[in-house]
């Protein structure tokens, strides 16, 4: 089972900076790669994956200093969000509703991105994110389960960590039958 917790980080300057830079950064990663697949599509019938856009991850970075400084899984998080918005546009299609094409994301629809297996660390109250730095986290509730991805959303001016968990489910004792009298 999966349960998400969400809390309230408080940020530096610096951190908060590196935070707004990287979801820029995201969002135009995200934007490009739905216009890539587009093109493909009109210019050459050619459909792309995120496979085929995965592996010019490590050609861009040498090139962009900016996207060098995103850590690798959440550029490909980005990539796979991408995707999704292709694969539920399809399944759309496929089903007869209205398909609703991907579409380019702008600052005020683009407000979250994802490391999804490493490159953070919680400990004592406080996040650390690979390439952006440390940032307190107000732990309201304790996290149950395993964290599974740490999803940073900037949300009414505010900026906040969402851990998905895997939970496993509690486990019940047998009930007993009830004697008859």
């Amino acid at each position: 089972m999966r349960k998400a917790y969400k809390y309230r980080v408080q940020v530096s300057d610096v951190v908060q900076e590196k935070l707004t830079n990287t979801l820029d950064i995201c969002r135009e990663l995200y934007n490009a790669a739905i216009q890539e697949r587009r093109d493909a599509y009109k210019s050459c019938a050619i459909s792309i994956n995120y496979q085929a856009q995965a592996i010019q991850l490590p050609e861009i970075k040498p090139v962009r200093e900016d996207v060098k400084a995103i850590h690798s899984q959440v550029l490909q998080q980005v990539l796979k969000r991408a995707e999704a918005s292709f694969e539920n546009f399809f399944r759309r299609v496929k089903n007869g509703q209205t398909p609703g094409f991907p579409r380019f994301k702008g600052k005020d629809r683009y407000d979250s991105f994802t490391y999804a297996q490493g490159g953070w660390k919680l400990e004592n109250g406080k996040l650390w994110l690979s390439k952006i730095g440390t940032m307190k986290v107000n732990l309201s509730r304790a996290i149950e389960g395993k964290i599974k991805t740490v999803t940073i959303k900037h949300e009414s001016g505010h900026w906040y960590v969402v851990f998905s968990c895997i939970v496993e489910p509690a486990k019940q004792e047998p009930t007993k039958p009830l004697a008859l009298i």
